[in-house]
């Protein structure tokens, strides 16, 4: 994320350390979840260890000179920043990995905006840890554990489990709370599977690929894919992805790939599968997103390649579609969903 782009949220949760009402630690923090703005810029933040598993924002972080997921930092530290998710148990386990990475008499501070469940956020923070202070701005509330001295231990066990990974779709798919349509499979996605012809073939690749559902619909109904990269953000996604798809790669190469779509790919192929996304992570409505799959994935497409997607039947990707591909059809509209077939030229002249 550019340094200069608002983000209520991040701004928030630095504003006790810019009013003095808590003082920035010597011996370094961790900053779970976190993400670059301008409100990381206006001081030094000495020792400061960042984690971030989707892509765009690590990147970004990574760009703006921080350490991002850094395999040799610290376990433990005098202070935990968070930036909760909006999904309550995902957001719970957050807490509780904050609570095992803070020293004895360190705090946790975090900030959440209020449409995003932050009262809900810190009443849990406070129930696990034993009360919290907090500040309001920016229709956000930013609030702050003492000293952990009075710690629920038995729900700090509980939550450390809430995230973690069980099986859903009668025991087909491993997920867990936070990923996108984590308790289930996506409607959008169940009905793109549903029509994807047999006859796919050679080369392809799963954009925005979740949990792995979409690549699994794919290459179990579709014999003749030979390889497969599987593109997510999200980190917690991929993870998962590796083993739900793991009993196909007998007979099929497959890469699991922490890409940010939006930046291009590296390789040509023949299909291209995608739900894309049209939200971004805070919620806000990007059908430029989508726009922007659909153009990476006519660039990434060799002659006669083929894209299949599903996106709400409202979105106009219409136009972004006939301008990259030779031919566009779309093959069914249900569910207040569109499928759509796209394929590209065979040759330069064709496309002219």
């Amino acid at each position: 994320m550019p340094a200069d782009r608002s983000d209520a949220a991040l701004e928030t949760l630095f504003l006790p350390f810019r009013e003095g009402r808590l003082p920035w630690p010597t011996g370094g923090a961790m900053f779970l979840r976190a993400r670059d703005g301008w409100p990381m810029h206006q001081r030094p933040l000495p020792g400061l260890f960042c984690e971030q598993s989707f892509k765009p924002e690590a990147d970004a972080l990574l760009q703006a000179g921080f350490a991002v997921n850094q395999a040799d930092a610290p376990k433990t530290y005098e202070l935990v920043l968070i930036l909760p998710p909006r999904q309550r148990d995902e957001a719970r386990a957050l807490m509780a990995r904050a609570v095992a990475m803070t020293k004895p008499g360190g705090r946790i501070i975090a900030c959440q905006s209020n449409d995003e469940g932050a009262r809900s956020s810190e009443a849990d923070l406070a129930q696990l840890a034993g009360g919290v202070e907090s500040m309001s701005k920016n229709k956000c509330r930013v609030f702050w554990t003492a000293s952990l001295a009075r710690l629920d231990v038995s729900l700090l066990a509980h939550w450390q489990t809430l995230d973690e990974p069980r099986a859903i779709a009668d025991g087909r798919f491993l997920s867990r709370p936070g990923i996108f349509a984590w308790d289930r499979i996506d409607v959008a996605s169940a009905l793109l599977a549903e029509h994807l012809p047999e006859d796919l073939a050679g080369r392809a690749a799963d954009l925005g690929a979740g949990f792995g559902y979409l690549s699994a619909e794919l290459l179990t109904r579709c014999p003749g894919i030979t390889a497969l990269d599987a593109y997510e953000a999200e980190n917690r996604a991929l993870e998962l992805a590796r083993v739900n798809l793991e009993s196909f790669e007998a007979r099929v190469a497959i890469d699991y790939r922490w890409h940010d779509v939006a930046a291009g790919l590296p390789d040509t192929y023949d299909v291209i599968v995608t739900n894309p996304p049209f939200h971004a992570q805070r919620g806000i409505d990007r059908p430029d997103i989508g726009r922007r799959f659909i153009a990476v994935a006519a660039d990434a497409l060799g002659p006669g390649g083929r894209l299949w997607l599903v996106a709400n039947r409202h979105l106009p990707y219409e136009n972004a579609l006939s301008e990259s591909f030779a031919k566009v059809q779309t093959v069914v509209q249900q569910h207040g969903y569109k499928i759509i077939e796209a394929v590209r030229a065979r040759s330069a002249k064709a496309a002219r």
